[in-house]
């Protein structure tokens, strides 16, 4: 049960995102309704459970961990958590463990998780306008999470902001967040918005920004230099030749990475999804309660990598939406 994971397309399963609660306490438009109904309480796995889920992948070859939602921080008592997944680095098992969040929490945990030994994280933010940013997330307030970013930096974390690219929302804001980060040494990385959830009123393709679109801007004022880096994760990278600073790429519709894909995402009820854009996944809570012995588990794991697709179908051409997932991107992780 020691061998790697490796899937049906031969790409070895070496990433796990962890979803470790479906709640937030924002609500940003292309994520979620404004009045979510979350998961019962009683049908997540303790933390207990997500350590020896994690621990389990850990053994069979995963080398990175990320922590994800919801919003990671909101759930009670979860650096207890990050101190168990701590003495897999000590052991050198695992090579990173990091987390996505949206910064609400980050002032009140960021000398926690550093002291954990997590070197870098991912911040949600797609616009440095106060009012923009409280239409697109509802309930949040961007000082907040700017303190959060500021806390981060003092502990000595990498912050690296993820911004979600929304067609007539920041467009305008693309030289203004590139500029921003620039000046607070913050990698950043655009995403396309994708296809999950039901969003009412909400259209994904009036939202639908395509960083081809958003590339060719950037590189009216800037020399793109296409990079090799990779982060374990689906980002494509260039670097600004003015400023140095690196930017990166995610780009599910238009370009998609699916034939490099190195990760499974599981979520706080213990399922697990072999791909985002993909209904089908695999009850991991069964064999872990069944049993106090690992043998089911590690089994269940591998017969849900043989499972695991070449890729999504998440298609926004001809102007039609194809692949939506009808779960929200918080049942996931993203």
């Amino acid at each position: 049960m020691q061998t790697p994971l490796i899937d049906p397309f031969a790409r070895a399963i070496s990433y796990l995102r962890v979803s470790v609660t479906d709640r937030c306490d924002f609500r940003c438009a292309y994520c979620m309704t404004e009045h979510m109904t979350f998961l019962p309480k009683a049908e997540l796995l303790t933390l207990e459970e997500l350590d020896r889920l994690c621990s389990a992948f850990v053994g069979m070859g995963v080398q990175k961990l990320r922590i994800t939602g919801g919003e990671p921080l909101v759930r009670k008592g979860i650096m207890t958590f990050f101190e168990a997944m701590a003495r897999h680095l000590q052991t050198g098992a695992l090579k990173e463990l990091t987390l996505t969040t949206n910064g609400s929490q980050l002032r009140k945990y960021a000398a926690e998780l550093a002291a954990c030994g997590v070197k870098r994280i991912n911040v949600s933010l797609d616009t440095l306008d106060p009012a923009k940013f409280a239409e697109i997330t509802r309930w949040g307030r961007l000082p907040q999470v700017l303190d959060g970013i500021e806390a981060a930096k003092a502990a000595g974390m990498q912050v690296k902001i993820n911004a979600v690219a929304l067609k007539g929302f920041n467009e305008s804001e693309l030289f203004s967040l590139a500029d921003w980060c620039a000046r607070e040494g913050h990698d950043l990385t655009f995403i396309e918005v994708m296809p999950m959830g039901e969003m009412g009123d909400v259209g994904r393709l009036d939202q639908y920004w395509p960083l081809k679109d958003l590339r060719a801007t950037l590189a009216t004022r800037f020399t793109l230099l296409d990079l090799p880096d990779s982060t374990g994760g689906p980002a494509r990278y260039v670097r600004l030749a003015e400023t140095g600073q690196r930017i990166g790429f995610i780009t599910p519709l238009t370009h998609n990475f699916c034939e490099s894909c190195n990760r499974v995402r599981l979520t706080c009820t213990g399922e697990l999804y072999m791909c985002l854009g993909q209904e089908d996944m695999a009850d991991l809570r069964a064999p872990l309660r069944a049993s106090a012995q690992n043998i089911d588990l590690q089994t269940a794991i591998r017969a849900a990598i043989a499972r695991k697709p070449k890729g999504h179908d998440f298609d926004y051409s001809r102007q039609a939406i194809k692949g939506q997932m009808s779960r929200h991107m918080s049942h996931t992780g993203g």
